[in-house]
């Protein structure tokens, strides 16, 4: 979830405020509850394309439990072996 910065109209504050991307932007300082803006910020983040099962499934030796809480093969409880995919 990206943190939005804000500052008010009326008594300068600024804060920050943890947002889906999709909540419209605050309007109410907390503080006086003046008129705030979102600022606009250059951001600290970066993205990762792909779903992850590329980097997982290569050597790692971790159950998929530990991840998505089902095992490979559908259990709910650790399978024994890094990956059980291959029937065994």
């Amino acid at each position: 979830m990206p943190t939005y910065e804000y500052e008010c109209k009326k008594c300068g504050l600024k804060f920050e405020r943890m947002q889906p991307i999709t909540a419209a932007p605050l309007k109410e300082c907390p503080t006086c509850n003046g008129t705030v803006h979102r600022l606009i910020s250059g951001g600290a983040g970066f993205i990762m394309k792909g779903s992850g099962q590329e980097r997982s499934s290569r050597g790692s030796g971790d159950c998929s439990l530990q991840r998505t809480g089902r095992t490979c093969c559908g259990r709910d409880e650790r399978c024994g072996k890094p990956d059980c995919r291959d029937g065994e």
